[in-house]
């Protein structure tokens, strides 16, 4: 098989990876209109949780994720109620300070008890090699990455759309007073809501240590590749962020595979030209 199949391959791993990191923030921001730029220290969170538990008590891979997402998830409940529940009604400029501050309190208190150095993680044997087919290597971590992104948008597809909560958020989301009229408790579906998100960011966390590292800029670097896939792909659309995530991917790696000089910049040029042929986003409703 030509080269570009691998090419391709290692680009939709890496938006798979970028859809797990964003799928929660397009979440939030699309459903509950909160500007949540702390999103990324979520993401942090959990894989410091998953370092953590492997590094130092020694627990299995797979046994930190579960971790990472609970973690990711308390740590939103927490916050929620204590300052983003104040916020929902405030302004996008009001919203954007708080959660950036946010963003420097939860890098700094990284760096003090972390330092500043790469996390490493060991991961299972039987992650760690790769598929021959065809003349190409497929690395079975990214396998692993492609599959769990799609049973992830599978069911979080289901719940938002089939289920009598994702209808409730809807109408909590559009009509708040009219959602509280007929019974529904919006603040409650309002903290699932930021829990579910905040816990899929912690699990992206851990899911991302192998293959991109963790330290305590992570929480900033990767916040500008989350908004390019939420922006791309439009607000509240999990459809959208997955193809913006994939699109946004093949084109990362393939600028850096083919024209090293200017390839870190092409993602930017495609997302660009995607918002000016589509400034609501791929599948944006508004």
């Amino acid at each position: 098989m030509p080269p570009i199949f691998g090419v391709l391959f290692d680009g939709i791993a890496y938006g798979m990876l970028l859809f797990l990191l964003s799928v929660g923030l397009s979440v939030t921001l699309g459903m509950m209109n909160f500007v949540n730029l702390a999103h990324c220290s979520f993401a942090m969170l959990g894989g410091y949780v998953t370092v953590t538990l492997m590094n130092m008590l020694g627990w299995p891979f797979f046994a930190t994720l579960p971790a990472a997402f609970i973690a990711g998830a308390a740590a939103s409940i927490a916050l929620e109620r204590v300052l983003f529940r104040r916020f929902y009604n405030a302004s996008d400029l009001e919203q954007c300070l708080l959660t950036i501050g946010i963003v420097f309190v939860s890098i700094a208190a990284a760096a003090y008890i972390y330092g500043t150095d790469q996390q490493p993680v060991q991961l299972p044997a039987f992650l760690r090699g790769s598929i021959v087919f065809a003349g190409l290597n497929f690395a079975v971590y990214r396998l692993f990455l492609i599959a769990t992104a799609l049973i992830i948008t599978i069911v979080l597809v289901g719940a938002l759309e089939m289920t009598r909560f994702g209808a409730q958020v809807r109408a909590a989301v559009n009509n708040q007073r009219m959602a509280r009229g007929l019974g529904i408790d919006v603040d409650m579906l309002f903290a699932i809501t930021f829990a579910l998100g905040s816990g899929l960011a912690g699990l992206g966390g851990a899911l991302a240590i192998y293959l991109v590292g963790l330290d305590p800029s992570f929480a900033f670097t990767y916040l500008i590749y989350v908004l390019i896939v939420v922006s791309v792909g439009g607000l509240g659309s999990i459809g959208g962020s997955l193809a913006a995530a994939m699109l946004l991917g093949v084109s990362d790696i393939a600028g850096k595979y083919y024209v090293p000089a200017a390839g870190s910049i092409l993602i930017y040029l495609v997302m660009t030209v995607l918002i000016i042929l589509r400034p609501a986003g791929i599948f944006g409703r508004r």
